[in-house]
């Protein structure tokens, strides 16, 4: 048993191991994109899947807003989808403290900035589970660091939160959950924890929900192993309890905002958890294995060796071990059993990755190797138990895909340098070498083996797993010339609120508007509103990730109704592989639109919702518009042997038309029509995936959807229709694909739409104001009927015509509506998220409760002495544990 450190020691030692955990840290992370040539040590970019299309410009918009040149403010996003609702998105991308440090970077080195911010929130995790070892039970300061970096580089951090930066908020939360576990057991530091656990919700309140769980079972273990009488231990657990309640009370105002956003977002995919076979399971505990689907349990092999010596080490007390191996099974376990799973999810099945709470097992394994390796090295009895568990481990891995060759040869030598780092511990701990420098020089090749060991497993780890997400997921270029262009292209065609600009159909990232600017439809994020994405799909627009990533449509009519002056057109990304090389400049077209405000006649309904559209988007678009501006003829669809194409079943209609077969010198399909001569002509095919041009020439317009419904196709326009008056549309599918059996050519009567903009223009308000969440409009006087703002009509909207009472704004085709009666010659709207008032209360209510209780014990210290019983709790603790 070691003796327990001196308060003022065991804060220097917790300091330094700290800060040992950070520096091994950062330099295997580093160490691991260097050798992977990953940015910023190398050619190969790192923003894979939701990293680029997500979470790097959702801190690029945070850049602006700190630097006062965002549209919007913490309320509304102006800039992404027509105005989308902002602070749910704050809550769960941007919450944390770290983020604002992207502030200090230049705007075009944001890439670099989230990097740096993702490298320092993870040596901060090593850092906090280091100072929680220590807090545990005393023991090794180098120990603790070591095992610091363990938890900081477990596979969860360097394969899935690495590049979901937000998650390893979670990962720092969890220790210092834990943490302040320890303070309500020990009556140490109230306010404090109250403000820890504050902040961990506030960072990101997904993790942070698993990572109290956790902290929750770690606490009523230390309470088991304890011993306490019942009272003390239901009196600790009630400050533990007392305690997160008030630091959630206290986050409450983000996180009530949160969570009613989830309430409002488009629905996403219906999941059911199918576990892991466990040698998949079981293979995620060796080093430089990777899958997207399987849990990333990774811990190195020195902490797992540790952990599975804790039954064996016979200087740890019986019921240690056995509490602590029972809380490891326990966790493993719910990892595989759905209703657990739903426990740890909140009762939502993810989208993506089952095993988003990987981590928990990763800190519980951790600890446990620091149960074994605290009470002294494990004897040869033990290391030899735990090796040959390690054996059977890794003999039931290898008949897992997940295993390769190179698995081995890492594996191999993290073996040798973890046991003979054990090893030499061992023999030092018994004395059989004599004392003085040979003993010194025994335990720094001890240290040398252990930290070498686990830097070149770890670096190796977190390489493969770079360069495997690289070959299957999505990537993006970090900032470059292109969004550079982009940028300088839209800054000068800017003119906002008096009319938007959009960053185009050819996007390079999906939230294309935080990342160049301007006030476009695209938007990507978990809280993507029903009413916008409903509204953008009856209208031709086309998305991605089930409905949540919506894309630019490039149509003069939606163009007029959502106040589109000025619109950037891009070459395809060069970056992507899938689109075609070259093009051309990046350009500007504009356009003489409506304002934001427009006022539809009287008879106009302002309470016609998104339900009222119909199945064509062409006459949903016209609804929108109030005129109509569409033919839609009678088209003829033939396949690539001029054969009528089969038909689907009621779970995919449409007619089926087939990619051509390798090496065939065939036509591919057709659709012909007739339309009045000079009209623009579009396809709406959202389930077609390929390519699509006017016979004879024309721009070839890209349609990209999938077969599983994650991806649909966006109206696409193909030119004018000629003289003849005959269309013929030429399609090169490149999957077998679906085009609507009626309904999919619509032929544009420009002059019509040019007319109906005219009269939109002459009745519209002459002058909008838009400041974050506040909406002005002035109106012609005598404006009868309903006023139109051309922004989604998100929950939290409230509105009133003239001097009246705000309330609730109406809603006109998935737009803000507010009736007039002639009377009123201004128009306001404001926004509140939902949930902002109720948070707010909560909150206010959690903070007074604090402030009176740290008035209450300050008055308390004041008239009386701490019990004797209070100042011998810890000690007597210390020594029970």
């Amino acid at each position: 048993m070691h003796r327990p450190t001196p308060p003022g020691d065991s804060r220097v030692t917790g300091r330094t191991a700290a800060l040992l955990a950070a520096a091994i840290t950062v330099t295997a992370l580093c160490a691991a994109d260097a050798l992977a040539r990953c940015y910023p040590f190398g050619p190969r970019t790192r923003s894979v899947n939701d990293l680029g299309n997500q979470y790097i410009p959702f801190h690029a918009h945070l850049w602006d807003l700190l630097h006062g040149r965002a549209d919007g403010g913490l309320l509304i996003n102006w800039q992404s989808g027509y105005g989308a609702s902002f602070l749910p998105d704050v809550g769960t991308y941007l919450g944390s403290p770290f983020a604002l440090l992207v502030a200090v970077f230049p705007r075009d080195e944001i890439d670099l900035a989230v990097y740096v911010v993702t490298v320092l929130k993870t040596a901060t995790a090593g850092a906090a589970m280091a100072c929680l070892l220590l807090a545990l039970r005393p023991g090794r300061w180098w120990a603790a660091g070591l095992l610091g970096a363990s938890y900081a580089l477990c596979g969860w951090g360097v394969a899935v939160a690495i590049y979901n930066p937000m998650w390893i908020d979670g990962l720092i939360a969890l220790p210092l959950l834990c943490l302040v576990g320890e303070w309500a057991l020990r009556r140490h530091r109230p306010v404090l924890g109250v403000l820890i656990v504050a902040l961990a919700w506030i960072a990101n309140f997904y993790t942070a929900y698993m990572a109290t769980l956790a902290a929750g079972l770690v606490l009523l273990l230390r309470l088991l192993l304890a011993g306490l009488p019942r009272r003390q231990a239901l009196a600790a657990a009630g400050r533990a309890a007392g305690t997160v309640a008030l630091g959630m009370g206290l986050a409450a105002p983000l996180v009530a905002v949160v969570y009613l956003g989830t309430k409002h977002a488009y629905p996403g995919r219906e999941g059911h958890f199918v576990p892991v076979p466990t040698d998949d399971l079981l293979a995620r505990l060796l080093p430089t294995t990777y899958s997207f689907g399987s849990p990333a349990l990774y811990v190195g092999v020195t902490a797992l060796l540790l952990a599975l010596a804790l039954p064996f080490h016979r200087a740890v007390p019986r019921p240690v071990r056995a509490g602590w191996t029972l809380l490891v099974i326990a966790v493993t376990l719910s990892l595989q059993w759905a209703p657990t799973q739903l426990v740890w999810h909140a009762f939502a099945t993810p989208q993506g990755s089952a095993y988003r709470e990987a981590f928990v097992l990763c800190a519980v394994l951790v600890i446990a190797a620091w149960q074994t390796l605290s009470h002294g090295p494990p004897d040869w009895r033990a290391l030899g138990a735990a090796s040959a568990l390690l054996a059977l481990l890794a003999a039931v891995a290898s008949r897992s895909a997940l295993v390769h060759r190179y698995t081995w040869a890492v594996f191999l030598l993290a073996v040798v340098g973890a046991l003979g780092g054990l090893a030499l511990l061992a023999a030092q701990g018994r004395g059989r070498l004599a004392a003085g420098r040979r003993r010194t020089v025994l335990a720094g090749c001890a240290v040398v083996l252990l930290f070498g060991g686990q830097l070149g497993e770890t670096a190796a780890t977190s390489a493969v797993a770079s360069r495997l997400r690289l070959a299957h997921m999505d990537d993006y270029a970090p900032w470059g010339e292109r969004q550079q262009t982009q940028a300088d292209a839209i800054a000068g065609a800017d003119d906002w609120p008096r009319y938007r600009t959009e960053p185009g159909r050819d996007q390079t990232v999906a939230n294309d508007p935080l990342m160049v600017g301007g006030q476009g439809v695209q938007y990507y994020s978990s809280l993507t509103s029903d009413v916008l994405s409903r509204t953008l799909t009856a209208v031709g627009g086309g998305w991605t990730s089930r409905g949540r990533s919506l894309q630019s449509l490039d149509n003069p009519v939606t163009d007029a109704v959502f106040s589109v002056g000025a619109r950037v057109h891009s070459p395809p990304d060069p970056h992507q592989s899938w689109l075609p090389r070259g093009g051309g400049p990046v350009t500007v077209s504009r356009a003489q639109v409506p304002p934001l405000v427009t006022v539809r006649p009287p008879g106009t309904s302002a309470h016609t919702g998104v339900a009222a559209f119909g199945p064509s988007p062409y006459r949903n678009q016209e609804r929108m518009l109030g005129s109509r501006v569409y033919t839609l003829p009678r088209a003829t669809v033939r396949t690539a042997s001029g054969r009528p194409p089969q038909r689907g079943d009621a779970r995919r209609p449409g007619l089926l038309v087939a990619a051509p077969a390798r090496g065939a010198d065939l036509p591919g399909p057709t659709i012909t029509a007739r339309c009045t001569a000079g009209d623009r002509v579009f396809l709406w095919a959202p389930h077609f995936s390929g390519t699509a041009r006017l016979a004879g020439g024309g721009p070839v317009a890209r349609f990209r959807s999938d077969a599983d419904g994650a991806k649909i196709a966006a109206m696409q326009p193909l030119g004018a229709v000629p003289a003849a008056g005959r269309v013929r549309i030429e399609l090169t599918p490149d999957r077998p694909s679906r085009v609507p059996d009626r309904g999919a050519v619509g032929c544009l009567d420009t002059a019509a739409l040019r007319t109906a903009v005219d009269g939109l223009r002459a009745t519209a308000a002459t002058a909008v104001t838009v400041d974050d969440g506040t909406l002005r409009a002035e109106l012609p006087a005598g404006s009868k009927g309903t006023a139109v703002v051309a922004a989604p009509r998100i929950a939290g909207w409230r509105c009133a015509a003239g001097g009246a009472e705000e309330k609730p704004a109406g809603e006109y085709y998935g737009l803000i509506a507010v009736p007039l009666d002639g009377s009123a010659t201004t128009l306001s709207c404001t926004f509140h998220p939902p949930g902002l008032r109720l948070g707010a209360t909560a909150g206010g209510a959690a903070l007074l409760i604090l402030i009176l209780l740290c008035v209450l014990r300050a008055v308390r210290r004041r008239r009386t002495a701490a019990p004797t019983t209070t100042t011998e709790q810890p000690e007597r603790l210390t020594h029970a544990l």
